[in-house]
């Protein structure tokens, strides 16, 4: 009965589709021609399913209850059970390894290291990070990132920003092969540099490498030229880029093999069922399902009878992968997500669908022209979008501390500094303090120095009081997920959650990339 309905809802859909878009070619609101030149040449691709892109997995979403489901040991409260939707999405079935990111600097050296080696100097890994005062870590240090025999094991000594500038080399190189595959541009191995691919350029019309031929401009307008490819023609892929909070907790609990129409059998701890760390298969009986610390001075086990079997990191297609398919979401190495850390992860107003803390809203900054401005080193600069009074859904470019850490969420903090600015425009002559349009002070009182987040966040003693310090949470910190090698079982459950500085590295977290699937929420 299930399947019958399932299968009338794609009946209905398909007909839904085929009557209201691209019905026999023609238009359902005109009955104009798609795809005519002698009717105008609207181009129409029919409705394309989008694949997995390379190295990623489809993510079936729905709804589930973020957060905590046992006892907080550590009394931090941060993840409090709420429930949340989280749309259907694309995620790496591994982390990002070692080799996969010593293509990206091999690419990078041969595109950049001769015209501009700060690029490079930019994403290199930092191998020092392995380095312990009380501790031999040398040959690490030495071989980790380069050696083949760590080219299977997950990259670590990368920021949060290093596994941006990935997944945007990321992006351009899969959606290069895509175009080249088609026969559209020519692969050029000299097209480097600031004339190497770049989608975001190329979809600008900015793109200046050779093209081997085009797609049919039906526009009669241009003459039956060829042109290049567009985001309508759904050839593209999306951008690769980090997973947020809440879908990499789903993804790591795999509910969907819990899943009985629409009853979740069980709430997974952690990305498998029970809430133990061995396996119940009775062909694995006893053996561990991840790469973690399991006491002080206990890393792997006893010679001749290791418990997980690896000291520091494992091979990131190692134990087994949960019901969605994905390797280590727990243990192995912690991973960047995309969100900015609060101490609330559902604060009073927040989206349940989707969620995400972090939106800072942009677009490309034009020339002289009125096109896009491209830099010397060839790539497309862009600024915070623009203010506009008449809009309800957002009031400004920069998001990160809405709701915590701006002005209405910090009254108390503000008020009197507010009232002795109010005052200081008043003399001045300035009708109120909050209608300056200026850098100081934005629409929504945030601080461009994250001042106000400081204010949230700052750490007042009896002997601190005339000079507080700020805490280690404000806008330049992000969420990191999943327990690591040198971490204890709590935090190999989907639900805790860490933080660290977007800036700095360490040895215990690495990455995997993310995409957004668009269209149909079922694969």
């Amino acid at each position: 009965m299930k399947i019958f309905r399932f299968s009338w809802m794609v009946l209905a859909a398909t007909l839904l589709l085929a009557g209201c878009s691209n019905s026999g070619g023609r238009s359902a609101t005109t009955g104009w021609k798609y795809n005519d030149p002698n009717w105008g040449g609207f181009d129409v691709t029919g409705n394309p399913e989008q694949g997995a892109a390379p190295g990623l997995v489809f993510i079936e979403g729905g709804s589930f209850v973020m957060g905590h489901v046992t006892e907080d040991p550590r009394y931090t409260w941060n993840n409090n059970p709420h429930t949340v939707t989280v749309s259907s999405f694309y995620m790496d079935e591994c982390e990002v390894s070692n080799l996969d990111y010593c293509e990206f600097i091999y690419w990078m050296e041969r595109a950049y290291g001769e015209e501009y080696p700060e690029k490079v100097a930019a994403i290199m890994p930092d191998t020092a990070c392995w380095r312990d005062r009380l501790a031999w870590r040398e040959g690490f240090v030495d071989y980790y990132l380069r050696s083949p025999n760590y080219a299977d094991y997950p990259v670590v000594g990368v920021t949060w920003e290093q596994a941006q500038q990935y997944c945007t080399w990321r992006t351009d190189r899969v959606n290069e092969k895509v175009l080249v595959d088609r026969g559209i541009i020519l692969l050029d191995q000299e097209n480097l540099g600031t004339n190497a691919f770049q989608t975001d350029v190329y979809l600008a019309g900015r793109y200046e490498g050779e093209t081997r031929k085009g797609l049919n401009d039906l526009n009669p307008a241009n003459g039956g030229e060829e042109r290049q490819v567009r985001k309508a023609d759904g050839i593209l892929y999306p951008y690769y880029r980090l997973p947020t909070e809440a879908e990499w907790e789903f993804a790591a609990l795999g509910l969907v093999g819990n899943t009985y129409d629409e009853r979740v059998t069980e709430h997974k701890t952690y990305p498998w069922n029970g809430q133990s760390l061995r396996s119940a298969n009775k062909k694995y009986y006893g053996q561990f399902l991840a790469n973690f610390k399991r006491s002080r001075g206990d890393a792997m086990g006893v010679a001749g009878n290791l418990n997980d079997g690896w000291d520091y990191t494992c091979p990131v297609k190692w134990y087994f992968p949960n019901d969605y398919g994905l390797y280590n979401m727990a243990g192995n190495v912690s991973e960047w997500c995309m969100d900015v850390y609060r101490k609330t992860v559902a604060p009073t107003g927040a989206d349940d669908l989707d969620p995400y803390r972090g939106n800072i809203y942009r677009t490309p900054e034009l020339d002289e022209d009125n096109e896009v401005f491209i830099g010397d080193d060839g790539q497309m600069r862009y600024k915070e979008v623009d203010f506009q009074a008449n809009r309800r859904n957002y009031r400004q470019a920069n998001n990160v501390n809405y709701l915590d850490g701006d002005r209405a969420s910090n009254l108390d903090n503000w008020r009197d500094e507010q009232e002795d600015e109010e005052e200081e425009y008043a003399e001045e002559g300035e009708e109120s303090f909050e209608e300056e349009e200026g850098e100081e002070v934005d629409n929504n009182g945030m601080s461009p120095d994250d001042e106000s987040t400081n204010r949230m966040y700052r750490r007042v003693s009896d002997n601190q009081k005339e000079n507080p310090t700020s805490s280690l949470v404000n806008n330049k910190v992000r969420v990191v997920k999943g327990g690591s090698w040198k971490d204890r079982a709590y935090y190999l459950q989907s639900g805790t959650r860490r933080y660290y500085d977007q800036n700095k590295s360490t040895s215990w977290i690495g990455f995997r990339c993310a995409m957004d699937r668009l269209g149909s929420r079922v694969n």
